[in-house]
């Protein structure tokens, strides 16, 4: 059985710690003589469980509401089209919790301090944020089942937490299919940080089924994560200090993306394809297309990136 999950940015619980919501509890003033900004927070047409969320009104409803709620923001803009996509599936789960969770939206070029204070480096990007703080973040779109278990598993986990979810009665997670316990074995084997028996057990599986690109992804990230917790914290200083190592310049782009700079991790090495020849630059590009490849293909950065890789190859 295949166990879907959205793509969460890599090393998600180190972003979850890094992002600091507290600048957002009190809101710009605004500029001297501008008209009064427009009601915040007010619900969208769609449902009162939805609403559109501002700067002025972040406080109130986002950080206050998550005290009894689950709160999932939705970061956004205009000119985004996998944002198209992935909203209107958003907006149907949560208005289906009847209150468990609302919906905030939020317009990331209306509201610059949203997204900074959030660290977004593209979008969509989705955060889970309960009792005042983010839980849980991913970014791109993702289809309907993977979205809803998601969900689930997120008010299941915050059900003793959060009042709002038992208030609202929101249904348990129906009764669950059959783990694949190869899937099983590997997950058990990350969770114990024994990354090398977790590997082994997705190559088995994709020995047998080289088509389940589940196993396949899962691989990728695992040697990814493998490789950084072996990385030095000062990685990233020690090749800019040194930028004609390329093995430092690809272990730093590591560090990067695993902290959540997507576009640091890409240009270091669009910059280290540029500058070498041969094998080096051969083995600088494969690295970036493995990175590409954990972050997805859709995502915004990565279409960027491409550009301007294809640029520096030729």
């Amino acid at each position: 059985m295949t166990r879907p999950r959205p793509r969460q940015s890599a090393m998600s619980a180190a972003f979850a710690n890094a992002v600091d919501l507290s600048a957002l509890k009190r809101p710009a003033a605004p500029p001297a003589g501008s008209a009064p900004a427009a009601a915040s927070g007010e619900p969208a047409s769609v449902s009162p469980y939805v609403i559109d969320v501002d700067e002025a009104g972040f406080a109130t409803n986002v950080i206050d509401l998550s005290a009894n709620v689950l709160v999932i923001v939705d970061l956004w803009a205009t000119w985004c089209e996998p944002c198209k996509q992935l909203s209107p599936l958003l907006e149907k789960l949560v208005i289906e919790l009847n209150g468990a969770a609302v919906l905030a939206k939020v317009d990331v070029d209306a509201n610059p301090r949203i997204a900074q204070a959030f660290q977004v480096q593209s979008i969509p990007t989705i955060v889970a944020v309960a009792m005042g703080q983010p839980v849980d973040a991913f970014s791109g779109a993702q289809p309907e089942p993977t979205l809803r278990k998601w969900l689930t598993s997120l008010l299941d986990a915050l059900r003793d937490r959060l009042p709002g979810i038992a208030a609202a009665g929101a249904p348990a997670e129906p009764e669950p299919e059959p783990e694949d316990p190869r899937f099983v074995e590997a997950e058990d084997a990350i969770a114990a940080g024994d990354f090398t028996k977790a590997i082994a057990g997705y190559e088995a599986i994709l020995a047998v089924e080289p088509l389940n690109s589940e196993a396949a992804a899962a691989l990728g990230q695992v040697r990814f994560h493998a490789r950084v917790t072996e990385l030095p914290e000062d990685v990233v200083a020690l090749a800019d200090a040194d930028p004609t190592d390329v093995t430092l310049q690809n272990n730093a782009a590591d560090m990067q993306l695993a902290m959540g700079d997507q576009e640091g991790a890409f240009s270091r090495l669009i910059e280290l394809v540029r500058r070498t020849a041969g094998d080096e630059k051969a083995a600088a590009r494969q690295h970036l297309i493995e990175l590409f490849a954990l972050v997805g293909n859709d995502d915004p950065t990565v279409v960027a990136a491409r550009r301007a890789l294809a640029a520096a190859l030729y």
